[in-house]
């Protein structure tokens, strides 16, 4: 089927589209031998940090975000850093779990966690702590892969990420978000990658994982792992992710 792609806007949500200067993510290109391939924690999101985290995108049970552990309960498993989601289900295929016979619980849950970039909550969330753990929470820098399908961003300069041809964006870290605000029926996708100036940290996810990964200092990490709005695990940067 065709979808229709637009024009590459100046703005993405409020965050603004860099079209000439590409400098501030150059950083990211620059990866030591063994994590330039996509499947680490590292190729997903940075190298070199003191700590690294996995933030689980929730379940849904209608709206209501569900967390893994509670899914686990119901069917007798535990959550760790390395569960799959599939795996927690009972499904048999990472690839096609959306689409088998492995039903949801009634009263539990009944929409999967979101495949792809950090959920809009999650989001949210995560912008409350990491506001805490920069000094440049006014100037951030973010990476959206190009081949989302709202936009078309050829002719556009593009940084690359293992696996990844990414579009720069710049924006204060409390607009993060802000894609996933507007009134379109179907919100356009919250970049995949942010960093703050100090490059004090560094968010990483997907459009094929249901998890966020979050690089930065073990008080970062640690501030993470205890905040109450969030599903989170303490990971290795070379740590598969999922």
């Amino acid at each position: 089927m065709y979808v229709h792609r637009f024009p590459p806007p100046s703005v993405y949500g409020r965050l603004r589209v860099e079209r000439q200067n590409l400098t501030p993510a150059r950083w990211l290109e620059q990866r030591p031998p063994g994590n330039d391939g996509f499947g680490t924690v590292a190729a997903v999101c940075a190298p070199g940090f003191d700590a690294y985290a996995r933030i689980l995108h929730p379940a849904l049970l209608g709206t209501e975000p569900v967390r893994w552990a509670q899914v686990a309960g119901v069917y007798g498993r535990s959550v760790s850093a390395g569960t799959r989601w599939h795996e927690l289900i009972g499904a048999q295929d990472s690839l096609l779990y959306r689409n088998d016979d492995t039903p949801a619980v009634p009263g539990v849950w009944d929409e999967h966690p979101h495949e792809g970039p950090t959920p809009a909550d999650v989001a949210g969330a995560l912008i409350s702590v990491l506001s805490r753990h920069t000094s440049t929470p006014d100037h951030c820098w973010y990476g959206l892969w190009e081949g989302y399908g709202h936009y078309d961003w050829d002719g556009l300069p593009l940084f690359r990420t293992p696996g990844r041809d990414e579009v720069l964006l710049a924006g204060p870290l409390d607009d993060a978000d802000s894609p996933a605000q507007g009134p379109d029926e179907v919100p356009p996708e919250i970049p995949d990658l942010w960093w703050p100036q100090d490059r004090a940290w560094c968010v990483g996810g997907d459009v094929d994982l249901v998890s966020t990964y979050v690089g930065g200092s073990a008080a970062c990490i640690a501030d993470l792992l205890a905040a109450p709005g969030l599903e989170v695990h303490a990971v290795a940067e070379t740590s598969t992710v999922n």
